[in-house]
């Protein structure tokens, strides 16, 4: 089974920094794969590599409740953070996995794993490109993922909003300019949800799937 590192650290900052360190130590140090999972006890906002914070967050919002506003240095969205947002950040070998070596079939094979995790805890999932996880039926989101690319490993890391205050991405986060076409208009209210899962029983599921 991977190795696992269930971390969370208070400070947002040092979350997102594990990640992107845990990818170099395996790049770089001869680490290899690992499993990370985390959930941060503080809200916070984090914007894709080359994310627009003017366009993407609802600054006047933010910064009157002291949200901080982070980049990470990996692509996708600008997401909002906080309890109920379950994180996953696998890194794996392109080498063990030649799948990932096409960035698109990487985010399909990865999310097949996540979804095959979801179903015996009676969540039925769908992948929808680039890099969403849906609800079948509804097309509602409740996974986003990105990666960051080395040269022997990729950081493929993703979010499970479980018990998510849903109300603040209204709160925080614009309405992006590039939206995927299943989002068919719906509002942040309409088109994202949560899941109810046991966090404990889907790290279980998960680490097996990439044995």
């Amino acid at each position: 089974m991977i190795p696992l590192k269930d971390v969370s650290f208070s400070d947002p900052h040092q979350n997102i920094a594990f990640d992107e360190e845990l990818l170099r130590l395996a790049d770089k140090e001869g680490a290899g794969p690992v499993a990370r999972f985390w959930e941060s006890p503080r809200v916070f906002i984090v914007v894709g590599r080359i994310g627009k914070i003017e366009e993407d967050v609802r600054l006047k919002e933010a910064e009157a409740d002291g949200v901080p506003i982070l980049r990470r240095a990996s692509g996708g969205g600008t997401v909002v953070q906080g309890p109920g947002c379950l994180n996953y950040a696998l890194v794996l070998s392109k080498i063990q996995y030649p799948v990932l070596n096409d960035l698109r079939k990487s985010y399909a094979w990865i999310s097949g794993k996540v979804i095959a995790a979801l179903e015996p805890l009676g969540v039925k999932a769908v992948f929808r490109p680039t890099s969403d996880i849906v609800l079948a039926g509804s097309e509602k989101k409740f996974s986003g993922n990105a990666q960051k690319r080395g040269k022997n490993y990729i950081l493929h890391h993703g979010t499970i909003l479980y018990d998510f205050d849903l109300s603040l991405i209204t709160r925080y986060l614009t309405i992006p300019k590039d939206v995927p076409e299943y989002r068919k208009g719906r509002s942040h209210a309409d088109f994202v949800t949560n899941v109810p899962i046991d966090p404990a029983a889907f790290k279980v599921h998960l680490r097996r799937l990439l044995s």
